[in-house]
């Protein structure tokens, strides 16, 4: 069963990486998903470092 899950979840990755790359759309969802990571990132760094000032 562990052989079977894993080569679900390889062929699944391979997939998705495939349509990404090949998909505007998706190419543009990711792009987004990572600003919007970076962007609470900051907040939360600036948040930290306002909180260890006081």
């Amino acid at each position: 069963m562990d052989d079977k899950f894993l080569c679900g979840v390889v062929l699944g990755m391979m997939g998705g990486a495939i349509i990404a790359t090949n998909s505007a759309k998706a190419r543009q969802m990711v792009k987004d998903g990572q600003e919007q990571v970076k962007q609470k990132v900051e907040d939360l760094t600036k948040s930290s470092k306002k909180n260890n000032q006081e």
